[in-house]
C-alpha cells in the first residue's frame, strides 16, 4: 500500500499538487473562515473536484484532499454534528477519488503517466486552531493529548479509503512522532510526513530537520519525509539535510515564499523566487524525488514542472 513507491519505479518524479485553498481564493471563493478551505468543502465541493481535476490535467500524480483544516472539532465547533463532520471529511477523499476517475477514463494520456493517486490530508493540531500555529509549533500538548486529537480524523479518513495519508505542514517533532506512533494502529497504510520549516536547518518549532528526519525514518509506513508550505530559499538545504538521515524519497513542496497573516487569513509580500518551477529542478538535483507545491502556486506552475518530470525538457 506505497503508491509512492508504485510511480518512483517507473518515473525519476513524482509531481504533487498545488495550492487548494489559495487556488480556491484565486477562484472568486471566500475562504475568510476558520475552515479555511473545509468551508468550500461543506458549501461548494463541486469547486474543489473541479481543482482536484485540474491539478492531475496539469501533470500531478496524485491529489491532496481538501481535509487539512476539516477536523471533527473544527466542524463542530461550526454547527455540525459529529456524524455530519466525519461524512464531510470522508467527502473530501470521495472528491479527489472523482476527479480521479473522471480524468483517467476521459482521454489521459497513459503512455507516460503513472494512474494519479488520492493523499488524505491530515494537517497539525495549529491548522484546527486557525491561528498560525503550524509555523510556530509550542502547542504546550503531550504525544498522547496529539494521538488522541488526530485519531478520529485519521480513523474517518481511511474509511472512505484514500491511497495514501498526507501527514503535512508539521510544525514540531513531538507532533511528528505522535503521528508516526498513531499509525502502527492503521497498519496496512502508508503515510508522507511532511514538516513546515522555519529557516534552512530547523523545523518550525526549532528542532533540526535532520534530527526529525532520522527519528522518524525506522517506521516503515512512513513512505516519505520532506518540506511543505516553507519559504523556496531555504528547500536545497533541508533536502541535502536529509538526504544525510534516510534512505525512503524527500518530498517538497514549499509556497511561494510570501508571509501569512493568520488574523486576516491572507499572504502578505513578494514571491521569493521569480520562476517556481526553475527552482523545482533546483530541488531535483539536490535529491527531491516528490515535487510539487503549497499555498499560492496554481494549476500553471504545476503543469511546468510535470514538462521536465516527464522528459519533455531537460532537468539540466
Amino acid at each position: 500500500m506505497n503508491p509512492i513507491a508504485s510511480v518512483l519505479d517507473n518515473h525519476r518524479v513524482l509531481v504533487i499538487d498545488g495550492a487548494l485553498a489559495t487556488e480556491l481564493e484565486r477562484r472568486g471563493y471566500d475562504l475568510k473562515n476558520d475552515l479555511w478551505s473545509a468551508k468550500i468543502l461543506l458549501e461548494q465541493p463541486e469547486a474543489i473536484r473541479q481543482l482536484h481535476y485540474d491539478y492531475f490535467k496539469a501533470g500531478a500524480d496524485c491529489a491532496i484532499t481538501a481535509s487539512y483544516q476539516a477536523t471533527i472539532e473544527g466542524f463542530k465547533k461550526n454547527g455540525l454534528s459529529g456524524k455530519e463532520a466525519i461524512a464531510l471529511l470522508q467527502r473530501s477523499v470521495h472528491l479527489a477519488r472523482d476527479a480521479q476517475t473522471e480524468y483517467w477514463a476521459n482521454g489521459a494520456n497513459h503512455n507516460d503517466r503513472s494512474i494519479p493517486f488520492v493523499a488524505a490530508s491530515i494537517g497539525p493540531y495549529g491548522a484546527f486552531l486557525a491561528d498560525g500555529s503550524e509555523y510556530r509549533g509550542n502547542y504546550g500538548l503531550s504525544e498522547k493529548d496529539l494521538m488522541d486529537f488526530h485519531r478520529p480524523r485519521m480513523q474517518a479518513l481511511m474509511e472512505a479509503h484514500p491511497d495514501i495519508l498526507a501527514f503535512e505542514t508539521i510544525p514540531s517533532l513531538i507532533e511528528a512522532q505522535a503521528l508516526s506512533k498513531l499509525l502502527h494502529e492503521f497498519p496496512t497504510t502508508a503515510a508522507w510526513l511532511s514538516f513546515s520549516a522555519r529557516d534552512e536547518k530547523h523545523i518550525a518549532e526549532g528542532q533540526l530537520f535532520a534530527d526529525c528526519v532520522r527519528l522518524l525514518n525506522n517506521n516503515p509506513q512512513i513512505a516519505a519525509i520532506g518540506i511543505n508550505c516553507t519559504s523556496p530559499q531555504y528547500i536545497s538545504s533541508l533536502i541535502h539535510a536529509g538526504k544525510k538521515k534516510t534512505e525512503k524519497p524527500i518530498l517538497v513542496y514549499p509556497n511561494l515564499g510570501e508571509q501569512y497573516d493568520a488574523t486576516a487569513h491572507d499572504w502578505n509580500g513578494k514571491p521569493a523566487v521569480q520562476s517556481f518551477s526553475e527552482e523545482a529542478k533546483t530541488w531535483f538535483q539536490a535529491g527531491a524525488q516528490l515535487i510539487g507545491g503549497c499555498c499560492r502556486t496554481s494549476p500553471t506552475d504545476i503543469h511546468k514542472i510535470a514538462e521536465w518530470a516527464r522528459g519533455r525538457h531537460s532537468f539540466n
